[in-house]
């Protein structure tokens, strides 16, 4: 319980830090389903960013994994702003991943402000984490192309799934709200996930046949 309003308290905090801007952010790691422009667009419209465009059109990847392994996360801010990542999966279609999170708002000159959104604390199904690389504070590398990126590793349910959908969601503070997505920007990756014998089946994940 002290982690969870530790973890309230920063989203808090990440609202009072910084001005009003837009973030963007490329998905590294796994691969994108996405062509991803140079800032990461598109990527407002939830569940998985998009819409595709001649450009950025699907990439075609179905990225592999073990059940029950870690998966290595990797994103890079490419337009900074407060705020923290969220990650979801489903196994049997993109209707199961969540919703994004319920917001709270304060006025502003601009219109409606994010100020902070609630952190599950255990994550729970379609969650794998949530309330990753919380920042208010911009990277004293500010050019992109040089910015460390977030890493991570999130273990993966053990379960067969022929083409999942990993999702990397970004919470946004201090930020007006999006036509297509809100408070939040989206990616995903197509992920096909073979189980591990030697282990039982995540029965919280059900997979249809």
């Amino acid at each position: 319980m002290n982690r969870f309003k530790g973890l309230l308290a920063v989203a808090g905090l990440l609202a009072a830090a910084a001005p009003f801007a837009a973030a963007h952010f490329k998905l590294l790691a796994p691969e994108s389903w996405l062509v991803e422009a140079n800032l990461g667009d598109p990527q407002k419209t939830a569940p998985c960013g998009g819409p595709a465009t001649e450009a950025n059109g699907p990439s075609g990847i179905v990225n592999k994994a073990v059940g029950g392994s870690m998966l290595h996360i990797k994103v890079q801010e490419t337009v900074y702003h407060p705020g923290h990542y969220r990650i979801a999966l489903a196994v049997n279609s993109r209707e199961e991943l969540p919703a994004d999170p319920e917001t709270v708002l304060k006025d502003s000159a601009k219109g409606p402000q994010s100020v902070s959104t609630v952190i599950q604390n255990p994550p729970m199904p379609p969650l794998l984490a949530d309330g990753l690389f919380a920042h208010a504070a911009k990277s004293a590398e500010t050019d992109f192309v040089t910015q460390r990126p977030w890493e991570t590793d999130v273990r993966l349910p053990n379960i067969n799934c022929a083409k999942c959908t990993i999702q990397i969601a970004q919470f946004m503070a201090e930020h007006g709200r999006n036509k297509a997505g809100d408070f939040t920007y989206h990616h995903c990756a197509d992920i096909a996930i073979t189980a591990d014998p030697s282990k039982p089946i995540d029965t919280r994940w059900p997979v249809k046949k």
